[in-house]
């Protein structure tokens, strides 16, 4: 066997397997860091304490020796698994760790219990993630709805920058001129920009702030703020659990937003349901999103009933079983599939996939089949 991989072996086993190879100094501080966290034995159980007084040099050596992708995982395993998150509520240790969506639905599920004198470090943590989810996405779903919305009625009196080429060619073809080797176009085609005057579309974002749905809570908050910053849109953003709550004037800065939702709790989609449709004033042109992951604990013959009435009164409403990269996510496989026969479609999203779901939403294209050609498996 391979020097490398006896070295692997040796940190995968921990210190019960000293005599399988010998470890040079940066490695001793790789195996140091793992066994603190999974214990020194063959099957690495569970070993740092929670009132160890080496935490602090801890995350700083899983930050030093090991990749953000590792560093993230270690990091949620001594969350979760060690009874670290009164640990993390302290400015020091917030400082030492690496920020990914995980720690922050951490923080916010315990914002509540954050004392005033961690409060502004935990913010900056959340901010850092929220920042860089706004450099990824926010340029992408502005481009993207800008697109869908004032380019969405066709004229035959188009501005230049809005004639639509491949439509006229295609509508001038009878005007060909063969000795010329040149088309004569006698209408052009485009698609006629609306005033900004006033919101073309309405969009109205339920999020669930159950546990587990906090990380689509994070991006859900980031993106809905983007979208609030689009004249044409007027973008309202609520969440609940057992209640509901508006939070759309807060949607200028996610970061306060995120710490103004509470995280936890039951589910009442009905209620958020009932409290979207006093929002609609204009049905065709309102798009309803429910972001959650549809178990329902409260009554699902009354929200199929409100979900029937959004969709004929002309509103597109669109179920978003997740928005989050953490893969394929559970969730309430019937409810998802009786809403999707009502005409509200059920699949998760993957915040690089929410500019164009919600371009194809305003432009008022087939949900599913938009689902299906993007390789998105739908709740039904």
């Amino acid at each position: 066997m391979s020097d490398e991989r006896l070295r692997r072996w040796r940190l995968l086993l921990g210190p019960s397997a000293e005599d399988v190879s010998d470890l040079d100094e940066d490695d001793q501080r790789r195996d140091g860091a793992l066994t603190g966290l999974y214990g020194g034995g063959g099957d690495r159980g569970a070993g740092l304490g929670a009132s160890s007084p080496q935490l602090h040099r801890w995350l700083g050596d899983v930050r030093k020796y090991f990749p953000t992708s590792v560093v993230q995982v270690m990091q949620r395993d001594a969350v979760e698994k060690l009874g670290l998150k009164q640990l993390l509520l302290e400015p020091e240790l917030l400082q030492s760790v690496e920020p990914d969506v995980n720690l922050v639905s951490t923080l916010l599920q315990l914002s509540r219990a954050i004392p005033a004198r961690t409060r502004d470090t935990a913010k900056a943590v959340v901010r850092k993630v929220v920042e860089d989810i706004e450099r990824r996405l926010q340029d992408r779903l502005v481009e993207a709805v800008r697109g869908a919305v004032d380019r969405s009625k066709r004229t035959r009196r188009p501005q230049l920058p809005d004639v639509d080429w491949a439509t006229t060619i295609r509508a001038n073809l009878k005007n060909y001129q063969p000795q010329h080797k040149t088309v004569i176009v006698e209408d052009l085609i485009g698609h006629r920009r609306r005033s900004r005057a006033a919101a073309m579309r309405d969009v109205v974002l339920l999020v669930d702030q159950s546990g587990s749905m906090a990380e689509s809570l994070v991006h859900a908050a980031v993106l809905g703020s983007a979208l609030a910053s689009i004249r044409s849109i007027s973008t309202k953003l609520v969440v609940f659990d057992t209640e509901v709550a508006d939070l759309t004037d807060q949607l200028s800065d996610p970061v306060d937003l995120l710490f103004s939702a509470q995280l936890g709790g039951g589910t009442d989609i009905n209620r958020a349901v009932a409290y979207a449709q006093t929002l609609v004033r204009r049905p065709t042109d309102t798009v309803v999103v429910i972001i959650s992951d549809l178990y329902e604990g409260g009554s699902e013959t009354e929200l199929q009933r409100r979900v029937r009435e959004l969709v004929a009164s002309g509103v597109t409403v669109v179920n978003l079983l997740a928005l989050s990269d953490s893969g394929t996510p559970a969730y309430d496989h019937e409810l998802a599939a009786k809403l999707s026969a009502l005409g509200a479609p059920a699949f998760a999203c993957t915040p690089d996939k929410f500019p164009e779901l919600m371009a194809a939403a305003l432009r008022k294209d087939d949900l599913t089949q938009w689902a299906e050609s993007e390789g998105i498996a739908t709740g039904r």
